[in-house]
């Protein structure tokens, strides 16, 4: 484990959030839409189920998308500008079968300040184990979706969000498959 469990569930929910951005349709387009995005991500506390509540959840999308790739003053900077925003009050509590994690918002807190600063939290861990580097887009070329690389060796590049990984290893045995009939003839 690199991170603390709740750590590593934060950052893959932030990139999760991220994500929705590059989905076609987006997902988050009205409130059933995140409502099942919470869901998915065991988010937990209150909700108003409002348009202001769904707005403030998109811009937290776009400011993640770009703290994502930020350089590391970039990304303090927006990482302290998340925790004030939110009034940060780190605490620790256990619930729905969680252990001990921290929370830094109370459950009743604006459902996006509470997004916020999980967020921050884990991405301040990230910046504090000068471990940025496990921050990354995906590698294929037609997509720009977040990745969390959380592997013991730092090799993860695709995505989750579709078959990235696949469609690449595909593209790339085919090359190769291409390269030999085109030596085999040549000879």
């Amino acid at each position: 484990m690199v991170f603390t469990y709740d750590t590593e569930m934060a950052l893959a929910s932030a990139a999760a959030l991220v994500n929705t951005g590059y989905e076609e349709p987006d997902p988050l387009v009205d409130d059933a839409g995140l409502t099942d995005f919470l869901l998915r991500e065991r988010f937990s506390g209150s909700r108003t189920h409002t348009p202001a509540e769904l707005r403030a959840v998109l811009e937290l999308r776009a400011d993640l998308a770009a703290l994502w790739t930020a350089g590391e003053d970039d990304l303090v900077h927006g990482i302290n500008r998340l925790l004030s925003a939110s009034r940060a009050l780190p605490q620790l509590v256990r619930h729905d079968g969680w252990d001990w994690h921290l929370h830094c918002t109370p459950p009743e807190a604006e459902l996006a300040d509470r997004m916020a600063t999980e967020a921050a939290m884990a991405l301040a861990d990230v910046v504090r184990a000068g471990e940025l580097g496990r921050l990354r887009t995906c590698a294929a070329p037609d997509c720009r979706s977040a990745v969390v690389d959380l592997s013991r060796n730092r090799s993860r590049r695709y995505c989750d969000t579709g078959n990235c990984g696949n469609r690449e290893h595909v593209r790339a045995y085919r090359r190769r498959l291409a390269s030999a009939e085109s030596k085999a003839g040549n000879s």
